[in-house]
Formats: C-alpha cells, structure tokens, sequence
C-alpha cells in the first residue's frame, strides 16, 4: 500500500556525530569535598564573594572533569572574579564571561560541552499531588442566564 515509509527504528535514528567532550556529571552532596580542591593564597586578601565563587567552582559536579593544567587558568579567572568584586565593570565582566566559558561554568556552556548534571532521585521525583479536603469551590458553580 503506497504511503508514507516505515520509521527506522530508534537506534539507527540517533545522531553518530556526538561531541568528544560528553560526559554525564554527578552532583554530590554540597559538603563532598574534591581531593584535589587548591585552596586560593591565603597572602591576597580575597573578596569574600571570591571565596564563595571559589567554593563553589571546586564543590560543582563540574569539578572532578577539571586537569591540572586547568588549575592556571581558574586561578587567573579567580583574579578576574577578584577585581570585579572591587571594582565592577563592564569589560571586566564581559572578560569573566568568555573565561567562564572555557571551563563549562555557566549552564549555556555545560549544554554546549555536553555535559549533563546527573539529579539526585529526589530532585527527579514528582511532588506529592494535592489531597482535596473537604469542600470544593468548583462544585459550587451553576450556569447564569
């Protein structure tokens, strides 16, 4: 019978053309600590809101997919983070953003490398429906003419 063909089956649907950088990350609870967490020079003063990005970068599911050698360039990064907190500015910020965007600090970045945050069993479930109790509002409708 002419008409439209059979659909291929899924598997062979599927793009092949995948990023090497892929990888599903999993978010931990936020008082793992990675083994490897440098720790900003305790000689500069940071700007508390440094500290806390800091912290941050280092206790993210992103954390782990971080090599050595990227240690040199979040530490610039953190001295940019630094002197914005100062002193903002618009190419100073402008400059962090690029910069974040090499390490997959910022959701349109980690979409862009491929990577997924894994979710906690929690975060995926559905919230418990409402349980209706007693009267409800709508039963008390009736057509007007």
């Amino acid at each position: 019978m002419p008409g439209k063909p059979i659909p291929k089956p899924a598997a062979l649907r599927q793009r092949r053309n995948k990023v090497s950088t892929r990888a599903t990350l999993q978010a931990g609870p936020d008082d793992a600590r990675p083994s490897r967490a440098p720790v900003l020079d305790s000689d500069h003063s940071w700007h508390k809101m440094t500290r806390r990005w800091w912290h941050d970068i280092w206790h993210s599911p992103m954390a782990p997919e971080f090599l050595k050698t990227d240690m040199h360039g979040l530490f610039r990064l953190a001295v940019l983070v630094d002197r914005f907190w100062c002193e903002p500015s618009v190419p100073l910020a402008s400059e962090i953003r690029q910069q974040q965007a090499a390490y997959g600090l910022t959701p349109i970045d980690r979409r862009r490398l491929q990577w997924e945050v894994g979710r906690a069993e929690s975060a995926t479930r559905k919230p418990p429906t409402r349980i209706q109790t007693g009267d409800d509002p709508r039963e008390r409708l009736r057509a007007v003419k």
